[in-house]
């Protein structure tokens, strides 16, 4: 891979935002109402409910900046992907002395940038609306962020792919393929909370291990070893695996014709 293309990608998707208010205001409109939505309901449940609630509070809030993370990092692959397909711009970046695996690093580079902006709008929010610290968590933010990205990656390729095999009318699975493991990721209640025969399935992603160490640390508990672990393995295996399904789609669908296809809908 050669610096200098995946820097001139880079910068390409960047002067996009820089040039485009739209687009800037998009980085941190949704999840700023993600943010109030829960923030408000977890206010509203705090004085309609007696008991030991704030660890409730914290633990909701905390699921919807983690969520955002994992989904703002696979938008930045499929959200790149679908700018060049709107643009006409595809066959351009991959005629150009571009390897499939510089433009994947760029944009995964992108989606990361992405998440950078959201996550310190949100965690300024937090901290001043809900009294909620993201930097409580003090260094376990490297590994649960570092997870939290590369499990978005993984799913950022994994829609860049579908939509290389499907064509345009799977866009819609830029936006949908995070929201396909939400409810078995243990976002916002534990694995315990899902039907035994769903548990297996939850324990099997990486994202889950992550939210299960989130509320451990939050409870005033220590993180579990194996919750870590067991995500940076699960992360390697999906990474690879998403790797190979990117290179065996652009394969096929250069040799098909596809490419063209959906560069010129």
């Amino acid at each position: 891979m050669q610096l200098h293309v995946i820097a001139g990608l880079i910068l390409r998707y960047v002067l996009l935002y820089s040039r485009n208010a739209i687009r800037l205001i998009e980085l941190v409109f949704w999840p700023v109402v993600d943010l109030m939505v829960w923030g408000f309901l977890t206010v509203f449940l705090k004085e309609n409910t007696s008991g030991d609630f704030p660890h409730f509070i914290t633990f909701l809030i905390g699921a919807m900046i983690f969520w955002d993370i994992l989904f703002r990092a696979q938008q930045g692959l499929a959200i790149s992907f679908l700018e060049d397909v709107w643009t006409r711009n595809l066959l351009n970046v991959f005629v150009a002395p571009v390897r499939p695996s510089e433009y994947i690093v760029a944009t995964a580079l992108v989606g990361m940038l992405r998440v950078g902006v959201t996550v310190i709008v949100l965690t300024i929010l937090a901290a001043f609306a809900y009294a909620f610290r993201l930097w409580d968590f003090h260094f376990l933010l490297i590994p649960f962020f570092a997870n939290l990205l590369i499990f978005g990656w993984s799913l950022g390729i994994v829609s860049v792919s579908l939509i290389l095999r499907f064509g345009q009318a799977a866009e819609s699975l830029g936006w949908a393929v995070p929201f396909l493991i939400q409810p078995i990721s243990a976002v916002f209640y534990p694995v315990s909370v899902l039907p035994v025969w769903l548990q297996p399935l939850a324990l099997a992603l990486p994202s889950t291990h992550v939210f299960e160490g989130m509320r451990a640390v939050l409870a005033g508990n220590p993180l579990p070893q194996s919750n870590l672990l067991l995500a940076f393995g699960l992360n390697a295996l999906y990474l690879a695996l998403a790797a190979w399904l990117f290179a065996l789609t652009l394969r096929n669908a250069r040799q098909r014709g596809l490419l063209v296809k959906i560069a010129t809908q």
